[in-house]
């Protein structure tokens, strides 16, 4: 029970900064959960806690310090390209943007900084921060559960389910928003 008790607050401690990878540590808690050495729910409701606190720090910080965050963001070529690409997706998709770069490596905090900056209205950022972590964290441990029951624990087909499924979601997002945007 102690060792759980310290795995929870392992994935607690990497889901709320946005710029720690933790897909592999959810995935494989995922997985820990499916032999019963976690608790499912807990493991969900924990992860859903951590990035969505660690997203709505982010936003607050673009919200506060916009202008520092702009200077920040502008010392370099890829930083500023990065964010002159984001700032035109939220002005224009809202929402659906911060859902779909929820899923692209780098994407949560620099969609949810840029909302902030932007100041993109705090109903719909919680909005879009819930949805896309509820995806993230149900695809991520999901996947991992479901890889803990049926897949062998070695083999490259463990490795690329999770990858796999961050690219379908990011696809459909960005269909959904195609087929959504005004002609």
């Amino acid at each position: 029970m102690e060792s759980a008790l310290h795995l929870y607050a392992l994935v607690l401690l990497v889901t709320i900064p946005p710029m720690i990878p933790n897909s592999a540590l959810l995935a494989g808690a995922g997985a820990l959960a499916a032999t019963g050495g976690l608790h499912l729910p807990t493991l969900a409701t924990i992860t859903l806690l951590g990035t969505v606190v660690g997203d709505l720090a982010v936003y607050g910080v673009g919200r506060r310090w916009s202008g520092r965050a702009t200077t920040w963001l502008s010392r370099s070529p890829r930083r500023s390209s990065t964010w002159a690409w984001m700032t035109d997706h939220i002005q224009r998709y809202g929402v659906s943007s911060v859902i779909g770069v929820r899923f692209v490596p780098g994407g949560r905090a620099m969609g949810t900084i840029t909302a902030g900056i932007l100041g993109l209205p705090f109903r719909s950022f919680l909005l879009a921060v819930f949805l896309s972590e509820v995806i993230f964290v149900t695809c991520t441990i999901g996947l991992g559960y479901l890889g803990g029951r049926l897949i062998p624990s070695s083999g490259p087909t463990a490795l690329l389910i999770g990858p796999a499924v961050s690219l379908l979601v990011a696809g459909v997002t960005l269909l959904i928003r195609r087929c959504r945007r005004p002609t």
